[in-house]
């Protein structure tokens, strides 16, 4: 299992591309691991990068994690990989509070027309003040896209209509902008 996760991390970072690779701005959702059932919210923070919040309940435990996630295309902009870390703090059940620091490694994808996001992921973490102090879980998720990515109008043809638009509003600014006096204006007749 870990070898195929291993490969399928090498394959991802020699697939990527340079591109944005996001389609949302705010997703939600949940977050289904073996053991475990949670809520996750993202929210994009710049072009690669967003910061998800995940709540989980288990049998033993409650947690809450904030995880900073870096994203990258692999096939265009709908479907990338994702890397990222951060920590949690929760309540043991036996135990009482704990803590500690996550790293998590998934791919995404989102439903072309649709606004759903599936991902599937591994998130290992280590715990202080835990009965287990290192933990390996993977978990899928399916999000809801709150709040969509703004699009960019598609240009039919791209040569020269913004120069031209530029172009009229330099024109407009400078009619609008009250004329200096030069040299040669005291020539000029001036009616009276």
């Amino acid at each position: 299992m870990i070898k195929r996760l291993l490969f399928l991390a090498c394959l991802v970072f020699g697939v990527s591309m340079a591109a944005q690779a996001q389609k949302y701005r705010t997703a939600a959702g949940v977050r289904l691991e073996s053991d475990r059932f949670g809520v996750s919210l993202q929210q994009k923070l710049h072009e690669r990068g967003t910061l998800e919040g995940i709540v989980q309940v288990g049998s033993r435990e409650y947690s809450g994690t904030v995880l900073y996630e870096w994203h990258r295309p692999i096939l265009g902009k709908r479907f990338n990989y994702y890397l990222g870390a951060g920590g949690h703090i929760g309540n043991l059940k036996d135990s009482g509070v704990f803590t500690g620091v996550d790293a998590i490694l998934g791919v995404e994808y989102k439903v072309n027309g649709l606004p759903f996001l599936l991902s599937a992921d591994v998130k290992p973490a280590v715990h202080i003040n835990h009965d287990d102090w290192v933990h390996l879980s993977s978990g899928v998720s399916i999000r809801y896209v709150i709040v969509k990515e703004k699009k960019e109008k598609k240009k039919l043809w791209p040569f020269g209509r913004q120069a031209d638009n530029d172009d009229r509003k330099k024109k407009n600014r400078r009619q609008e902008e009250p004329q200096q006096p030069r040299i040669l204006d005291i020539f000029k007749k001036k009616d009276n």
